[in-house]
């Protein structure tokens, strides 16, 4: 197989991870670190490196779209901000030490728990009126677009919401998945916000988090500019098309896609790592 060849069968790949992290908000690492290491038999570090840089490029190119369109919750995005980065730092430090086998087995584990919590919660939230005393404080409330025009809506749960995010911080740093799948869980099961405003806002919560854990990654040479370049350009298309694609979709379907996806790339990861194949 030709460079040539090898970078369009990748960047091909990556069109379809960003899509699918653009509709979901788990930024398309979560589809193309698999792809990477089971198809194309790319290292894991490599490949999370690879994912970080493409994590960056999806925030900060389709995330404009969903801030314009007045979806994202940029208070909100930025406060849970302060969790998640944290965590990356301290996660990307550890990820450095594991071996692969390890990092896909706990890369596997995190992808059945998001794909059973989402598959089994199809309804969307709507929470209306003020909110918590915390929540009225730090302004989390916000609305967004619907087919009958903007709906009003707050968020509860604030502090576990907040944890959480911490969780997903160090998870992104270890994975390099965006921790896309938590963030999303944690601002639509536990904070209560609309679906879409969860997805939305964590891809435009993503590429802080990724920014963190990347320069670890950088200085420890797991950045492959040859790797890096067709990826993050397939994720930036996808993402992009993603993102005109998501205000028309029906929230079950996204949720059931979520799910589904992500759980058989659970399984096919598990098994690689257990038997030391990847």
């Amino acid at each position: 197989m030709t460079v040539l060849v090898f970078s369009g069968l990748i960047f091909i790949g990556a069109l379809a991870a960003g899509l699918l992290g653009s509709l979901t908000g788990l930024g398309g690492g979560v589809v193309l670190i698999p792809l990477l290491t089971l198809l194309f038999k790319v290292d894991i570090h490599y490949a999370i490196g690879a994912s970080l840089v493409s994590v960056i490029a999806t925030s900060s190119g389709a995330a404009a779209a969903y801030v314009r369109d007045g979806i994202s919750n940029i208070r909100l995005g930025m406060f849970l901000e302060v969790a998640t980065t944290v965590g990356a730092v301290a996660g990307a430090s550890l990820a450095t030490r594991l071996s692969t086998s390890m990092i896909a087995i706990v890369f596997g584990l995190v992808l059945i728990l998001s794909a059973v919590l989402s598959f089994f919660k199809t309804r969307d939230n709507l929470v209306t009126g003020p909110g918590s005393r915390l929540t009225q404080w730090l302004k989390l409330g916000s609305n967004y677009p619907t087919p009958e025009g903007r709906q009003d809506y707050t968020v509860k749960n604030v502090v576990g919401g907040f944890l959480v995010m911490n969780v997903a911080g160090v998870l992104s740093g270890m994975l390099g998945i965006g921790s896309g799948a938590l963030k999303v869980l944690a601002m639509d099961s536990i904070m209560r916000a609309p679906f879409k405003v969860s997805t939305t806002t964590s891809n435009f919560m993503i590429g802080v988090t990724a920014a963190a854990s990347a320069g670890i990654y950088l200085k420890k040479g797991y950045i492959d500019p040859g790797l890096s370049m067709p990826v993050m350009l397939g994720v930036l298309a996808g993402a992009f098309a993603g993102s005109r694609i998501l205000t028309r979709a029906r929230v079950s379907q996204l949720k059931r896609v979520f799910a589904a996806v992500i759980g058989l790339l659970a399984i096919e990861m598990i098994y690689n790592g257990i038997h030391h194949t990847i």
